[in-house]
């Protein structure tokens, strides 16, 4: 059911999504410098049997549902919005780690267990950002084009197309520079060899790809369930 306020109704729907997609994307940052590692039934190319990748892939991913669906139901400029504003949510996120971080404690064993869990490392802020302006930017670019394209049929392909290109977008640039390129040449963050990091991407891209097929019932699902409520609640469009 859709809330009013001074100026008209505000659907839902749009609330719900923008929430998941900022609190996805607020939890993807900390959890960033955590590497995972998937033990695979059988051996793949580049990655062999376990899947290495960073923590927030699994977080990250959501947003590019989040946002597919926005786009979807709200059209281009309204996604670019919730894009842009997410990314300034991102940097609150961050004062409010680092200014707490840098507050007086009262147990300092405490606080150094605190800053070594929460807070990403200068390497993983930089390629977090970067990789988040550009991809997400290109999804909704992408995905409304094809809408057009598609005279908004084919919900499927624009879902998977969309994502699935962003992601690798994603995946290259915050992989290459805050594991490989800022290392490398500006000695921030830890060193790995070239073969760790070309796992990385490949592990990482293999995981979203995969979410960006799974997750394409769940656009369907919903998008379908806010264009009934919001139908039903006689929320403009």
């Amino acid at each position: 059911m859709a809330t009013s306020s001074r100026h008209g109704a505000v659907p839902a729907g749009a609330v719900a999504l923008a929430a998941l997609f900022v609190a996805a994307l607020a939890i993807a940052q900390p959890t960033a410098s955590k590497i995972l590692a998937f033990e695979l039934p059988v051996a793949l190319p580049v990655t062999g049997a376990e899947l290495v990748l960073p923590g927030a892939a699994l977080a990250y991913a959501l947003t590019f549902l989040a946002s597919d669906c926005y786009t979807e139901l709200y059209g281009r400029r309204a996604a670019q919005v919730l894009v842009n504003v997410g990314f300034l949510m991102n940097l609150l996120v961050l004062a409010l780690v680092y200014s707490t971080i840098a507050a007086p404690a009262a147990d300092p064993e405490f606080a150094a267990t605190f800053e070594a869990a929460l807070a990403p490392t200068a390497n993983v802020i930089a390629g977090s950002l970067l990789a988040y302006l550009v991809s997400q930017n290109y999804d909704v670019v992408v995905f409304d084009a094809l809408s057009e394209y598609t005279d908004g049929r084919r919900l499927w392909l624009r879902n998977v197309v969309s994502t699935g290109t962003s992601q690798a977008i994603d995946t290259v640039i915050f992989v290459g520079v805050a594991f490989w390129l800022l290392p490398q040449y500006a000695g921030v963050g830890p060193t790995f060899p070239a073969g760790v990091v070309v796992s990385l991407v490949v592990g990482q891209y293999l995981l979203k790809l995969l979410i960006a097929l799974a997750d394409t019932p769940f656009v369907y699902l919903i998008t379908g369930a806010v264009r009934r409520s919001e139908s039903r609640g006689g929320v403009p469009r």
